[in-house]
């Protein structure tokens, strides 16, 4: 945040200002440019203006879903409190006037902020669409774009994926019902097609659409308008001047990047303007792995950055030594600070009034003000002006998490890691790793716990790779700014700026995959509230333990080696601690939410691998842990979403050596998606062939359905009937796999195939649907059933009916949802949740 680290007694701190952070509501962990947090007020902690900024917030967040006429009656309440103690205050002794009037401010603050928020939560209440969207109703309706479409990541539901759209907010201004077109000031969720990505701010559009209400209650839009088909968006009033040249800055630093590195190209823009149209699935998954995502988008820190760069360290700008680009072209102090208030409000503009951008311009200008005007201010109250003035600005603020983050991780850096910086120093570490390694410290204590509320895991690897990643930032951000501003007047000079800008956005993109790629990368935590509680009580025990630990060298070193080992995880070691996986596996189902990816051993660090569920990650995780390595065939029983969409997990990082697929290519976005992934790798990708034979090692398989084209049998359920059923032999062990059929399709494959033999493990079709043969149940007769599903999945998958056939002939039935993954090995012992289970005959 850049305002000027003062003291409250009025010297000067040492260094340079900390670095803000900005962080999504899925999620991050904000942390400091290296080296910026080492300002160290000279006396207390100046907290007057922080009390009445909290109440403010609190009160706003209180209010937005509060009744309205209770928040007019507390507001009420409030202002004559305050003015009643004002007015006995004033007859008291003048040393109980302060903490009267100190009072008195904290009322009205929090009257303000609450008075705020219901003026602003009442506009979702306003007007006919509220009334319509809770029938679902169509209706015509004329909005002004307020942010940028950004695309939605397509989630997997059963056997498909979302279809890709953008959504964005904006404000309805006027409806057309029935009985007339009627003026309105309501704010929607639009989500519409993905070719209106395009759109830009301040855009005026009449749209036709399906409402519907927003998915909590007490949101910040009155209702969400959902845009079928395909169809191009009816511009009413073109964006302003001032959206289109800021869109012309983006657009340009996209075409300068156009030749670098694909993770580069990716990068650059959210690191600069916070454009991450570019940025893959896998990419982003990692980011978030490795709580690098507030770097992922354009943050605070960048508007510190290039002020540091224009003014120098704010608390130099006020002296004969002050630096920056500023002071070395001879620029007057004052001229300086209008310069620097116009390069805030241009970020914002460029860049988007995202909470953390918003929070550090608050700061920026709260600073520029300072400078400017010869007054000096400290960080702490800068934060806390800032605060208060957006939450009465925008009272939603008060409720969003990315809000929270970016405070909070500014507070730690100004209050936590000048502290823990100096323990360190006073134990021999050396000030510079001293000051970047509390800096991060400090963010992540403070930002863990709320990330645990969303996301139910904490990163063991946030610290580490933040650390490694920091330095990159600064260039990034300056060169890639550099080639932004110069895009429009000179392309070539832009390309070579964002070429050498690539060189350290590379690194962190490095950073950040080869972090997510370790075993321990992170570690699930109880979500919600309780979690984020539970987690911040751990985490102040343990800043009090490291206080006697930081004492001892051998102690230290020890608790490193345990975190190295928790991160590293070492396929022996962990084996012995979990059990996992068991020394004999012969199959493993993963546990890969609601689909199926079925691991085969075939050698050391080698496997077959049927399926690959809905989830890269999750498949990903679940080869890692098998220390899998090499993938000679990678098959995919059919081509629905639950079965193929986690194929870039498989091909991440292990030789593949080709993909069979069923003949049926359906549907057909699917299959293509297989096909360009695999082209990608370059993997083959060929057809099963029913009675194929193979044999790796001691594993042997024979494909048993589906029949060859022009047989009687008529697919009666599409893709599920056309899915590759396999025979398999493994140490002993008979397996039969059959994907997901429908009972059609299983009644013609025992028609087709007599001769099958009862089997000592059966991974029951369709995630244990109701939809079974219970003919083939009963002639399979298999001592194990293995059931894939997903935990609290909405089909209710696995039914009980099947269930209950399986058992009842004698199966033990294990079931990924609840059990979690399970191995089978070659005894027909089946080891699940780290408890073995016999599946001898009955």
């Amino acid at each position: 945040m850049p305002a000027a680290p003062t003291g409250s007694g009025g010297g000067p701190a040492r260094g340079a200002p900390p670095r803000p952070s900005r962080a999504r509501p899925t999620g991050q962990g904000p942390f400091p440019v290296a080296g910026q947090a080492r300002a160290r007020p000279d006396g207390p902690a100046d907290l007057r203006l922080m009390v009445p900024a909290l109440a403010a917030w609190a009160a706003a967040a209180g209010a937005l879903r509060a009744d309205g006429s209770v928040v007019a009656v507390a507001c009420g309440a409030a202002v004559v409190t305050a003015g009643v103690l004002v007015a006995v205050a004033r007859r008291r002794p003048a040393a109980r006037v302060g903490a009267a009037v100190a009072v008195a401010a904290v009322l009205l603050c929090a009257a303000a902020g609450a008075a705020a928020a219901a003026l602003r939560a009442a506009d979702t209440h306003r007007g006919p669409l509220p009334e319509l969207a809770r029938r679902y109703g169509e209706a015509t309706v004329e909005l002004t774009v307020g942010t940028d479409p950004r695309p939605v990541r397509p989630h997997v539901r059963g056997a498909a994926r979302t279809m890709p759209a953008v959504v964005f907010e904006a404000e309805a201004t006027r409806v057309v019902t029935p009985h007339g077109t009627v003026a309105t000031r309501t704010p929607v969720l639009l989500i519409a097609p993905r070719s209106w990505l395009g759109l830009l701010p301040s855009t005026r559009l009449r749209v036709d659409g399906r409402l519907a209400p927003p998915a909590r209650e007490g949101d910040r839009v009155g209702a969400v308008l959902r845009v079928g088909g395909h169809r191009p968006p009816r511009v009413v009033a073109p964006p302003s001047t001032l959206q289109v040249t800021a869109a012309r800055l983006r657009s340009g630093l996209r075409e300068a990047t156009d030749g670098l590195a694909p993770d580069a190209r990716a990068l650059l823009p959210g690191l600069v303007v916070g454009d991450t149209s570019r940025v893959p699935p896998d990419l982003e998954d990692a980011f978030r792995a490795t709580d690098l995502t507030h770097l992922l988008a354009v943050s605070g820190s960048n508007l510190t950055i290039l002020l540091v760069v224009l003014i120098g360290p704010p608390h130099l700008a006020t002296r004969a030594e002050r630096r920056g680009v500023a002071a070395r072209l001879g620029v007057p102090l004052r001229l300086t600070a209008v310069l620097g208030g116009a390069l805030v409000l241009g970020f914002v503009i460029v860049c988007r009034p995202e909470p953390s951008v918003l929070r550090a311009a608050a700061c920026g200008l709260i600073t520029l003000l300072a400078i400017g005007t010869g007054r000096r201010r400290s960080l702490l109250p800068a934060l806390a002006a800032a605060v208060l003035l957006l939450v009465l600005y925008d009272p939603w603020l008060a409720r969003s998490y990315g809000f929270l983050l970016s405070v909070l991780a500014t507070g730690a850096l100004l209050t936590l890691a000048p502290r823990w910086g100096d323990a360190l120093r006073r134990r021999g570490v050396p000030a510079r790793i001293a000051e970047v390694l509390a800096a991060a410290a400090a963010a992540q204590a403070v930002c863990a716990p709320v990330i645990a509320v969303l996301a139910a895991r904490v990163s063991l690897v946030a610290v580490p790779c933040n650390l490694l990643a920091e330095p990159a930032v600064a260039p990034a951000t300056v060169l890639g700014f550099a080639a932004l501003a110069v895009a429009p007047l000179a392309p070539p000079v832009a390309e070579g700026l964002a070429q050498v800008a690539g060189w350290p956005a590379s690194w962190i993109a490095t950073v950040a995959r080869t972090g997510a790629e370790l075993p321990g990368a992170e570690l699930g935590w109880p979500g919600g509230w309780p979690g984020g509680l539970a987690l911040a009580a751990a985490t102040a025990v343990a800043a009090l333990a490291a206080r006697r630990l930081i004492r001892r060298p051998w102690a230290c070193a020890g608790c490193a080696l345990l975190l190295l080992v928790a991160i590293v995880r070492p396929a022996p070691l962990t084996r012995v601690v979990t059990g996992w996986p068991p020394p004999d596996w012969r199959l493993v189902a993963c546990d890969v939410g609601q689909g199926d990816a079925l691991v085969l051993a075939a050698g050391s660090g080698t496997a077959l691998v049927v399926d690959a569920g809905p989830e890269p990650r999750a498949v990903d995780h679940c080869l890692r842990a098998l220390g899998v390595e090499k993938v000679p065939l990678l098959l995919l029983s059919h081509y629905h979403a639950d079965h193929v969409d986690g194929l870039p997990g498989v091909l991440r990082g292990r030789a593949v050596g080709v993909i069979q697929a069923t003949p049926l290519a359906e549907p057909p976005g699917q299959a293509a998606f297989v096909r360009r992934e695999a082209a990608r790798a370059g993997v083959p990708v060929v057809a099963a062939v029913p009675g194929e034979r193979r044999r790796l090692g001691d594993l042997s398989w024979e494909v048993l359905w589906p029949p060859p084209r022009g047989t009687s049998f008529v697919a009666e359920e599409g893709p599920n009937d056309a899915s590759v059923t396999l025979l398999v032999r493994t140490a002993g062990l008979t397996v039969l796999l059959l994907g997901d059929l429908e009972p059609p399709a299983q009644q013609a494959l025992a028609e087709t195939h007599p001769e099958l033999p009862p089997v000592d493990v059966l991974k029951v079709a369709h995630h244990g649907s109701a939809y079974q043969d219970p003919r083939l149940i009963r002639g399979l007769r298999p001592r194990l059933a293995l059931i894939s599903a997903g935990a609290g999945n909405p089909y209710g998958h696995p039914a009980p009916r099947t269930v209950a056939a399986l058992r009842s002939q004698g199966a033990v039935v294990l079931r990924t949802d609840t059990d979690g993954p399970v191995a089978v090995t070659g005894a027909a012992t089946a080891v699940a949740g780290g408890k073995a289970r016999s599946a001898a005959r009955r």
